[in-house]
């Protein structure tokens, strides 16, 4: 296992780049830790699959380190770093059985077959594939074939970090959840340092102890799943994350109060003078239905019912908002206004977001 550090590294695929708009992958400083998951979230294009590729050693960077540990590993091929894989489709050996398949790796190093024999138990075990140890890969289901795959990938323990490039992609729907599942469990077993590719965020918040959120080739937050639901850093995190997403709306700050459009939204911090385009962000799960006078005057469009809650889709001032209510509650006669939990509400500066110079108290905050 190795800490993976990343540094001063950027990419580009044009021979002669010339501006930061000719890289895919702009420049990253980051420190991942020995023994940790990590999941690289972003939508299709993002860099995720270039940054991967730079780790495993299939891409050379134009500029920047890669370090394993302390060795620098930035020229050295993928043999030579000591680390494992798990593709989108599964590669198995189709004239092998399944544990031939998982012994594969281990025997190729000369293990002890006592020990070979032994891992294979473990592992087909973690991943439930014990009773089929005997049978030939050629036949077998995607699922099951995706299962060897992932299974080949864990069963060595000598390895610096083990990757994984979307592996759940040609899973079937119903299989998706317990093979996230085994992931963790083997992770939490086994101790690897593992990286995640991955554009699904649940697959995303569901394995890794942090996630490395990524747009237009670069890292805009990495954080654990809290983290990046409660103080998304970048607007970007906020509307990726979440369903329905983080709710935006452009905003005019003074001290603990945001204007919009004509109305004031209190704030659980006071800010000095922004400026830039300034926007408050908060969750729906954060937004409560008002009357009177309280909140943001909105025209409700419609509500879904998804089982566990409704979504509320409203509009204010030209622009979606929405909310979520619980489920089974109806809407008040009268009741046409949205306010904000302040604690809750994020301030953003061109996309990023800034952190208030002091918290302010609530009443129930200062009787206690």
């Amino acid at each position: 296992m190795a800490q993976i550090t990343l540094d001063n590294l950027a990419h580009s695929y044009l021979p002669k780049p010339k501006g930061e708009e000719d890289y895919a992958l702009k420049q990253l400083d980051h420190v991942w830790n020995d023994g940790e998951a990590y999941a690289l979230l972003g939508a299709s294009g993002c860099g995720k699959s270039t940054l991967l590729n730079i780790i495993s050693g299939l891409l050379v960077p134009s500029r920047g380190r890669i370090l394993f540990g302390d060795r620098d590993v930035t020229r050295a091929d993928t043999v030579a770093r000591n680390i494992a894989q798990v593709f989108q489709f599964p590669v198995v050996y189709d004239t092998m059985s399944v544990g031939d398949n998982l012994s594969f790796p281990l025997r190729n190093r000369g293990m002890d077959a006592a020990y070979i024999a032994a891992r294979v138990q473990k592992v087909a075990r973690m991943i439930g594939v014990e009773d089929m140890l005997g049978r030939k890969a050629r036949g077998l289901t995607a699922d099951a074939k995706q299962k060897i795959s992932l299974g080949r990938g864990m069963v060595r323990e000598d390895v610096n970090a083990i990757l994984f490039d979307e592996p759940l992609t040609v899973i079937d729907p119903h299989m998706k959840w317990e093979l996230r599942t085994q992931l963790k469990a083997l992770h939490n077993e086994f101790g690897h340092t593992m990286i995640y590719v991955t554009h699904d965020q649940t697959e995303a918040l569901t394995f890794a102890d942090k996630v490395v959120v990524m747009n237009d080739g670069r890292v805009v937050q990495l954080g654990t799943p809290e983290e990046l639901f409660d103080r998304p850093e970048h607007t970007f995190v906020g509307y990726f994350i979440g369903s329905p997403g983080m709710n935006l709306i452009d905003a005019e700050v003074s001290g603990n109060t945001a204007d919009c459009a004509g109305h004031a939204v209190p704030l659980g911090g006071s800010y000095k003078a922004l400026r830039g385009r300034v926007q408050i962000g908060v969750r729906p799960e954060f937004v409560t239905l008002a009357s009177g006078e309280e909140g943001l005057p909105v025209t409700i469009r419609r509500i879904e019912d998804v089982g566990r809650h409704q979504i509320m889709r409203a509009e204010f001032a030209g622009r979606p908002l929405n909310a979520i209510l619980p489920e089974g509650m109806s809407v008040p006669a009268g009741a046409n206004r949205l306010k904000f939990v302040p604690e809750r509400v994020n301030v953003y500066v061109d996309d990023w977001r800034v952190s208030p110079l002091h918290s302010v108290s609530t009443p129930a905050q200062e009787a206690v």
